[in-house]
């Protein structure tokens, strides 16, 4: 974004107040709002944990997984990046053994393919510094030491050790950390996979049914009243559907903050930063044969362990094996007449053509032979961002508010700014929710 400063996305649900309050007409234990991976992993474990109870999740799409899941890098992140003590780091690693064994249990196509985080000279510290933090790491809880015995393996390596590896390579690279347990994933089959696993546990999936207002019943504490539309039902005239869900669960993504912000009084409204990736197809002879990723350490590095808004444009695979570069960053206007907008960044999904020229000066730094017209521009993906640019490093946000106002009943529980790792955490930010918070609030008021 050229020239203009990204500003924050305060919108509610209803911030226009065209939905008026309604009394529910019906209750049920669980609503999960939000269908990306995250809400159906969600979903799945609060259907498998208790199977006794009604679980619906509301997707506002007319197919899961539309937004953020389905625009990635498809990676499974090792977890070298970010603060030893971070919910991304803990999730991370959490997760990618929990996704190594549910892929292997669910036939979901996935790859160990490792991982290659390369620098010049200078960057030498940083790498030293990124594998000294990762033979330092703490096994996350519930860890199984039988299935990995090391919590994040890594090995710093020479240029020539790198180019061995990868080997367009520049002379420039003189030093890599390799991450072996990094993989791929087929996203579109997991997600498929956890929509299965929800249907089989008796849990219900409503696409396209967008939720336009929530309110806590305050007199009561007894929950959360969320009014929903259904595509092609009553959109025109303002009706909604008004259900009571004894526990909500926000894991809207790209509209969580919306979600969160109908309960939140305007001056206490949390914004919403939109941070665009691209992603570009690459086809030429420079990269045949290649069979890892290849992260550079430039931004990282720049960064300073503070920020991580971008880990740089980076060259990852497909199941298939074919290369693709991306995502690169670039920081989205919210316009003056789209702020009540919750679905602004929607207008963004095509990339800027000038972004493949950008790609291919980015990764010419650390690879060889790469020709400007191989690079065919695909898809863009929209970050939700929690920070603007130049702010410190901000970690997953989950967020807990009563219906009763206190510590105890009817939980709603908001997971705010979840992007990369997401994908890669989401198994264990179901486990977290549902085993870590909502079992474990019941335990306590046994």
């Amino acid at each position: 974004m050229a020239g203009r400063v990204a500003r924050g996305l305060t919108t509610s649900l209803n911030s226009a107040g065209r939905y008026k309050f309604k009394s529910p007409e019906a209750a049920v234990d669980h609503i999960v709002i939000g269908g990306g991976v995250v809400g159906l992993a969600i979903t799945r474990a609060l259907s498998r944990r208790f199977p006794d109870k009604t679980t619906i999740l509301i997707e506002r799409h007319s197919r899961l997984g539309e937004e953020t899941s389905s625009r990635n890098s498809e990676v499974i992140h090792a977890g070298l990046y970010y603060p030893p003590d971070s919910l991304k780091t803990r999730l991370c690693l959490r997760r990618r053994q929990m996704l190594y064994s549910y892929c292997t249990e669910h036939n979901i196509p996935y790859r160990r393919v490792g991982k290659l985080v390369v620098g010049r000279d200078d960057q030498r510290g940083y790498l030293a510094a990124m594998h000294a933090k990762a033979q330092a790491l703490n096994a996350p809880p519930h860890w199984d030491h039988s299935a990995d015995p090391q919590v994040l393996p890594t090995e710093v390596l020479g240029g020539d050790a790198a180019r061995e590896r990868v080997p367009v390579l520049t002379r420039e690279i003189t030093s890599a950390l390799w991450s072996p347990s990094t993989g791929i994933v087929d996203s579109a089959a997991l997600l498929t996979s956890l929509e299965k696993d929800v249907e089989d546990a008796g849990g219900t999936i409503a696409c396209a049914t967008r939720a336009v207002r929530i309110d806590v019943t305050a007199e009561s504490g007894d929950g959360w009243i969320v009014q929903t539309i259904t595509r092609g039902s009553e959109e025109s005239d303002g009706k909604a559907d008004a259900t009571l869900a004894r526990v909500l669960i926000n894991a809207a993504g790209l509209g969580a903050t919306s979600v969160l912000n109908e309960i939140l009084s305007p001056s206490r409204r949390i914004p919403l930063y939109f941070a665009r990736g691209a992603y570009a197809a690459y086809r030429g002879p420079a990269l045949r044969g290649i069979r890892h990723l290849v992260y550079p350490a430039d931004e990282a590095s720049a960064a300073k362990g503070a920020s991580f808004h971008s880990l740089g444009t980076h060259l990852t695979l497909d199941m298939a094996g074919n290369v693709r570069f991306g995502p690169d960053i670039d920081w989205l206007p919210v316009p003056d007449s789209a702020v009540k907008d919750e679905d602004v960044w929607e207008a963004y999904l095509s990339p800027n053509e000038e972004r493949a020229r950008s790609m291919h000066a980015a990764v010419s730094r650390y690879l060889l032979g790469l020709k400007p017209e191989g690079f065919q521009l695909d898809y863009a993906g929209i970050r939700p961002k929690l920070a603007p640019p130049g702010a410190p490093f901000q970690d997953f946000v989950v967020r807990t508010d009563y219906a009763d106002g206190r510590d105890g009943r009817a939980p709603m529980i908001s997971l705010l700014g979840i992007e990369s790792p997401g994908l890669t955490a989401s198994l264990a930010l179901a486990e977290m929710v549902v085993e870590d918070m909502l079992v474990g609030m019941s335990e306590q008021r046994m």
